[in-house]
């Protein structure tokens, strides 16, 4: 084999469509734009909201409703739940409850801004939860089983 006999394989490097040079080359004149339209102007708004002019569909209905951009969103677990995960030994009792700890354990599929505990169920182990925020609810029925809960902000 000679380094000058080497070459690609047949339509390994495919040609780049040159328009606009010339009648010759087949795309001279339009450019392969057709003739006049939207699409045939630099910079074409072809959107797929465009309707040819009639009032856009999202722009009939009315507006509704306002996201806070800066609004937190917190992971609400229920006491009842906690319980459930320690008995099915996904939680250990023994270590704290944070959001760290329940992303880690795969209880929480993805980072919230932080944990609140609610009161539905109820706890049977003593348990140390480091949260942002709880019911007063939880608080008693947590320090009635021999736990705690820590601010974690």
């Amino acid at each position: 084999m000679k380094l000058n006999a080497l070459m690609d394989n047949f339509g390994a490097r495919k040609k780049i469509k040159r328009v606009g040079r010339g009648m010759a080359s087949g795309t001279g004149k339009t450019a392969g734009r057709g003739h006049k339209g939207d699409k045939a102007r630099s910079g074409s708004k072809n959107n797929a909201t465009f309707e040819g002019g009639q009032t856009p569909f999202f722009r009939r209905l009315p507006k509704v409703g306002f996201s806070n951009l800066f609004a937190k969103k917190y992971a609400t677990i229920n006491l009842g739940d906690i319980q459930k995960f320690i008995d099915a030994k996904r939680i250990d009792a023994k270590k704290e409850i944070s959001i760290d700890s329940l992303l880690s354990d795969k209880i929480l599929n993805r980072k919230f801004d932080g944990l609140k505990i609610l009161a539905k169920g109820e706890i049977k182990v003593p348990v140390n939860i480091i949260a942002v925020k709880w019911s007063a609810a939880a608080l008693e029925a947590v320090t009635k089983a021999g736990g705690t809960i820590k601010d974690g902000k």
